[in-house]
């Protein structure tokens, strides 16, 4: 797998930044902007795979999901992206210990990854663990201030007097 090209990061930095000023219906071009760019391993063999596991968890195949998901892993173990897709499929079949494990690998990678830090508010929500939870979903509003799912979390969390402030 090609590493990240500095001209990259710089891009995906000044996306994230616009997203963080950005109205609603902006916000969501630049979020899958941002999304499309996580998505690029360097490698048209390796995006195939990341690309067919995202297509089995639609297909809710999730042990074909897992598989694609896992050769993306083992093979660009740099990559966030494969570690936070394969995170989800777990997910979805229920096994949260992995599913958590590589989503702290994803985050790891690239700590801007709202949607995995959403969907590790999710799996702490879950848990009972509503501040830490509160906590995720406040870092993907710090990243992504128009993300309508963390806000509804979060605005669920707070309703229940979690993270408000008096």
């Amino acid at each position: 797998m090609a590493a990240q090209s500095t001209d990259d990061a710089s891009r995906i930095d000044d996306l994230l930044a616009a997203l963080r000023g950005a109205e609603a219906a902006e916000a969501t071009r630049i979020s899958r902007d941002i999304e499309r760019a996580w998505s690029q391993s360097g490698s048209t063999s390796l995006d195939m795979l990341l690309r067919r596991g995202r297509e089995a968890m639609e297909e809710e195949d999730l042990d074909a999901a897992i598989e694609h998901l896992t050769a993306v892993t083992d093979h660009a173990p740099d990559f966030a992206e494969g570690w936070h897709a394969r995170a989800t499929a777990y997910y979805m079949k229920g096994l949260y210990g992995p599913a958590l494990d590589d989503l702290q690998k994803a985050l790891i990678l690239n700590p801007d990854n709202y949607n995995a830090l959403f969907g590790l508010g999710v799996m702490l929500q879950e848990f009972g663990d509503l501040r830490r939870a509160e906590q995720a979903f406040s870092q993907v509003l710090d990243l992504h201030p128009n993300h309508e799912n963390a806000t509804k979390a979060q605005e669920q969390l707070q309703s229940r007097g979690i993270g408000r402030t008096l």
